[in-house]
């Protein structure tokens, strides 16, 4: 992929660079989120390399006490947003092919240098969105007994099976254990868990698997999280919610008819032709002004309906996970868009890329094989909205059962208002015409 990125065609819906990655990749991705798990962060293939690297040469050095938050992936996760519309990386599949080869480097230079999986768990923006959107999956890394655990001295699921070196002062690690700290018998839903399954391979009692649960339940508690802590405490990952679900919004705006009045308006009142500062707006509005105005609008309402005595900040902190079903919705309203209605593109982009090498074995490229009709999508589209939608009511809901037990409606309306909100935006723009990026229409 990254090769036909660097030397094959320049048309996005004909190099497998962007059409992998902007339609194949990304519906796959949220599709499986959704369906069964976070296994992409299983499949990955930057950690491939590391494991690889990790043969040469050991890292010595452990990722600064400081930096053990969400914040950097924060900003990353916003500013590939960012870059990907103002240098139309959909559009190029030289720089998507970039992209991708800067994100092996990024591995390398991280996990080369700190110990444990740091890249993973406090850096990659990739990750960071498969942790949020799997809180909501099916299937979870999970100890089946925890009587077994209570019994067990060695603890290999987070220390790794071990043996003695030639020095008896040394050990060999025959199989690690969790590299991102997550203490399996504490551990709570799929935060932070990249499903490499290093825990079920190390754990001497097989007693750890992949079993099933009801998604969004790890939303509606607020345990102790083995490697995370309470989710009500942490504004980093808070914040990591907020860019994930309006920045759904924001990333679909980008992509609709009426993003370009709005962009012209915006150069003129600024009086500059320039994008980045009109982007840079726009994105201000999406990920900063409308979260604090709705979010702290709704945790101030919140709070005096029910008469709690939490401060602003920690109820819209609290609150802020019952985004999660909506971002996840609109990202699979938007992807799934773009997949469906594109499914069949990889056929003849593969085609074309093999008879280029002048190895054509599977034939001349069949360039009216694209997708579903936009008709067909459409209903796919609202049902995921939808289901995004009731979810987030599920988990607001749920809240305000517990700030409220004897009149929950009390906390619930603000947040059933932010939710009727960012839920009828979303139904908006997936229903205003969308560009078909790195795709060739059929004809």
């Amino acid at each position: 992929m990254i090769l036909h990125g660097f030397f094959g065609p320049t048309l996005a819906p004909k190099n497998l660079a962007t059409v992998l990655t902007w339609i194949h990749f990304r519906g796959a991705l949220v599709l499986v989120l959704l369906c069964a798990g976070n296994f992409f962060c299983l499949a990955c293939p930057f950690l491939l390399l590391r494991n690889a690297a990790r043969k040469l040469f050991k890292p010595r050095f452990s990722w600064p006490r400081a930096l053990r938050n969400k914040w950097i992936s924060v900003g990353l996760f916003a500013g590939i947003l960012f870059c990907y519309e103002l240098f139309d990386l959909w559009s190029s599949p030289y720089w998507t092919a970039a992209l991708a080869l800067g994100y092996f480097a990024a591995v390398l230079i991280v996990d080369g240098l700190f110990k444990h999986a740091a890249f993973c768990k406090f850096v990659c923006p990739i990750g960071q969105f498969n942790f949020v959107a799997s809180t909501l999956s099916p299937l979870e890394v999970k100890v089946r007994d925890s009587r077994v655990c209570e019994k067990c001295a060695t603890k290999d699921c987070i220390k790794g099976r071990r043996a003695e070196a030639e020095k008896k002062s040394e050990f060999v690690i025959l199989q690690r254990g969790c590299e991102l700290a997550l203490y399996l018998p504490r551990k709570v839903g799929n935060m932070d868990c990249t499903f490499c399954l290093d825990c079920v391979h190390a754990c001497p009692h097989d007693n750890i698997g992949v079993v099933g649960r009801m998604p969004a339940s790890e939303l509606m508690a607020d345990p102790l999280r083995s490697g995370v802590g309470y989710f009500s405490r942490r504004k980093d990952i808070a914040a990591l919610v907020i860019v994930f679900a309006f920045g759904a919004l924001v990333n679909a705006f980008g992509m609709v008819r009426p993003v370009y009045a709005v962009e012209a308006w915006l150069g003129r009142m600024i009086s500059t032709t320039h994008e980045a500062p009109v982007l840079g707006i726009i994105f201000a509005a999406f990920l900063i002004f409308a979260p604090l105005v709705l979010l702290g609008s709704a945790a101030r309402m919140s709070r005096a309906l029910s008469g709690g005595r939490s401060s602003v900040g920690t109820v819209a902190v609290r609150y802020s996970y019952t985004l999660v079903p909506l971002g996840l919705g609109m990202w699979l309203a938007h992807y799934g868009f773009h997949f469906f209605t594109g499914i069949l593109t990889v056929v003849p982009v593969t085609q074309a890329a093999l008879a280029s090498t002048g190895v054509p074995i599977l034939g001349g490229p069949f360039w009216t094989w694209t997708g579903m009709p936009t008709r067909f999508v459409q209903p796919i589209e609202l049902g995921f909205l939808l289901l995004g939608f009731m979810g987030s009511l599920m988990v607001a809901h749920q809240f305000a059962q517990e700030d409220c037990a004897e009149n929950p409606l009390r906390s619930f309306a603000p947040w059933f208002v932010v939710c009727a909100i960012v839920g009828a935006a979303s139904v908006w723009l997936m229903f205003q015409p969308m560009e078909m990026r790195a795709m060739l229409m059929g004809g």
